[in-house]
């Protein structure tokens, strides 16, 4: 039996983009007025997330959503350390999430 070693792509491998996160996880002053959000109202900055990817609100801060949108952007990574990173680091992955949404806007690569 050979073991899963790669997550499938969104949408067709010919259209999928490789990079990374536009931010690190710990650079909050990238966008203050992002990471003062997530710091004092973490559900707001999660509804923004998913409605930023026309999802419930309820999933902005879930393995799932970071998951979606790592596989959308070609970012590496895996489920695991999705978890990892929300378990440890719930309000800083979450800006990250959103500050890389807000920068792939800006480039119109969103």
């Amino acid at each position: 039996m050979n073991p899963v070693v790669s997550q499938p792509g969104y949408g067709t491998a010919g259209s999928m983009m490789n990079s990374n996160w536009q931010t690190g996880m710990f650079d909050c002053f990238d966008d203050l007025g992002i990471c003062l959000c997530g710091a004092f109202c973490p559900l707001c900055l999660s509804c923004q997330i998913a409605s930023d990817m026309n999802e419930c609100c309820l999933c902005g801060a879930s393995v799932a959503m970071r998951t979606l949108y790592r596989t959308r952007f070609g970012i590496p990574g895996s489920i695991f350390s999705d978890f990892l990173w929300l378990g440890c680091f719930p309000l800083c992955t979450l800006c990250q999430l959103k500050r890389d949404i807000e920068k792939r806007k800006a480039m119109n690569a969103f």
